[in-house]
């Protein structure tokens, strides 16, 4: 799944760069934003557990799909925000969007034929957004610029930025 790893590499850029400015985001608080640049791509996880089956079981229509949409991942934010003790929770859940809302800047830059993005701003925009797009999921070339940008900016953070930190 390059495409999810792409995501995950990118989250991981971009947390770098703000922990350079921000110094209360340690290094366990970048996975946070990791995390959260893999939240909309929960709706796969109709893989493992296919909406017909959970159609079945409740017996009423359903669908994986709002996840990957603004509004789930929204929901899927708060929840995460839940989980940890009150002093961290404004911090996850801004951490969580951030790496969300990398997640989203990248999918609008898909190459979709039609030239019109999926509803990917629902509920608070119902209609896709026109948008060339640069490249397919399916490109390796993302995940490999990706991967170069990740460990440039990770000797960077090792080398020039915090040479004495104690997790080196």
């Amino acid at each position: 799944m390059a495409d999810l790893f792409t995501h995950i590499l990118f989250g991981y850029s971009l947390g770098i760069v703000l922990s350079w400015r921000y110094e209360w985001i340690s290094y366990p608080l970048l996975t946070v934003v990791m995390i959260g640049s893999t939240l909309p791509d929960l709706n796969r996880i109709d893989l493992v557990i296919p909406e017909e089956t959970i159609t079945a079981l409740l017996g009423i229509p359903f669908t994986w799909s709002p996840l990957h949409r603004v509004g789930g991942t929204l929901l899927i934010v708060c929840l995460g925000a839940l989980l940890v003790a009150n002093t961290y929770r404004r911090v996850v859940f801004t951490l969580l969007a951030i790496g969300a809302s990398s997640h989203y800047a990248l999918d609008f830059l898909l190459y979709k034929p039609s030239g019109i993005s999926g509803p990917l701003l629902w509920p608070f925009v119902t209609h896709g957004i026109a948008i060339d797009g640069f490249y397919l999921s399916s490109d390796r070339l993302p995940v490999v610029v990706a991967a170069a940008l990740a460990g440039l900016l990770w000797i960077m953070d090792r080398r020039w930025v915090r040479p004495d930190h104690p997790n080196r």
